[in-house]
């Protein structure tokens, strides 16, 4: 797995907005690595999946869609949810699994939702946010709702009938919606090229009648600038759009991976493009930030962390008496 040249060219923004991506960023990082070490203390328990390496996808593309659009993700969700508007106080929460959480702490890590930023999970199974996605996109095309939805997925999900079948009916129907495919090369363990015949995402994707793009993920800027031109072609009612970002985790599948799938010297080569050092780089190269400020803001993260971690501290348990809440209706059904 070769590693493409860390991201140079110029940032296309003003300051205020070239900040924003940074610090949303360094958010997603500062949160993920604080989640590592609670789990590493017991803290967090049960499964947990990092965006590491990844922040430049979710970053850049959510700053491309609009507040009332849908988004559908996997189980590797955190950042998803953060730069949609949830608070990290209720991610840390959920992963606590205290009732404070997003979703009253019963979904942990991997169930992140929240309809008020019409965040629909977080899935853990593999393809099935997919199918989801195009449900939500039917629904806005007959009532006539200007929105997109978008939908992200690993390149492992490429394999699963439910990516097939969701895109031959959004294909056929022209539904709105913006297949975002995460390819981080490794599909839990396995490598693309030893788990598929076609390793061209996009040859699988314009199969089904639709375009398709392809970009960097470790470069903020262009994840922007391409999910920008996707779903405004998806909005305009041009039918759905397969943009797959090819990026790299630094971290391992989930805290139980021992990564024996790969080299460490592999790694670290894709370190050398990592989004955020090559990011920071560039704007100080455009002097829309110094080192100064880079600690400041790193500062300001740092506390957002701290404050979040203490509020999953303090928050409660589920009571016994609740625990059958939501999980069946009572009394037997009507003839």
């Amino acid at each position: 797995m070769i590693a493409p040249p860390p991201p140079s060219g110029p940032v296309p923004y003003n300051r205020d907005f070239a900040l924003l991506l940074l610090t949303d960023m360094l958010r997603v990082r500062r949160m993920e690595e604080k989640s590592a070490e609670l789990y590493g203390a017991g803290r967090i328990r049960g499964f947990l999946h990092l965006y590491i390496g990844e922040e430049a996808v979710a970053v850049g593309a959510l700053h491309a869609l609009q507040a009332h659009d849908n988004l559908v993700t996997t189980y590797r969700e955190h950042a998803h949810a953060l730069v949609r508007g949830m608070p990290m106080s209720a991610i840390m929460a959920e992963m606590y699994g205290r009732q404070e959480g997003c979703s009253q702490g019963r979904g942990g890590s991997m169930h992140l939702f929240d309809r008020t930023t019409r965040l629909f999970g977080g899935n853990a199974i593999v393809g099935a946010g997919l199918p989801v996605a195009v449900g939500l996109a039917l629904a806005d095309k007959m009532l006539r709702a200007s929105r997109v939805t978008a939908c992200f997925f690993g390149e492992g999900a490429v394999a699963e009938g439910a990516f097939h079948e969701s895109m031959n009916l959004a294909a056929l129907w022209r539904l709105p919606v913006l297949f975002c495919c995460e390819n981080n090369r490794y599909a839990m363990g396995t490598a693309l090229e030893r788990s598929e015949s076609q390793t061209d995402l996009c040859a699988k994707a314009s199969s089904y009648g639709m375009p398709v793009l392809r970009v960097d993920g470790m470069d903020v800027v262009a994840v922007h600038e391409a999910t920008l031109q996707a779903q405004a072609r998806v909005r305009a009612g041009e039918g759905p759009l397969f943009v797959e970002y090819q990026t790299y985790r630094f971290r391992a599948h989930s805290m139980f991976d021992a990564e024996l799938y790969r080299s460490r010297e592999e790694v670290e080569q894709w370190k050398k493009c990592g989004p955020i050092h090559t990011y920071t780089a560039r704007l100080k190269r455009q002097e829309l930030l110094d080192e100064e400020a880079f600690l400041a803001l790193d500062a300001q993260v740092a506390a957002e962390v701290d404050s979040a971690v203490v509020f999953a501290e303090a928050g409660s348990d589920e009571t016994f008496e609740s625990m059958m809440a939501d999980v069946h209706t009572s009394g037997g059904l009507s003839r």
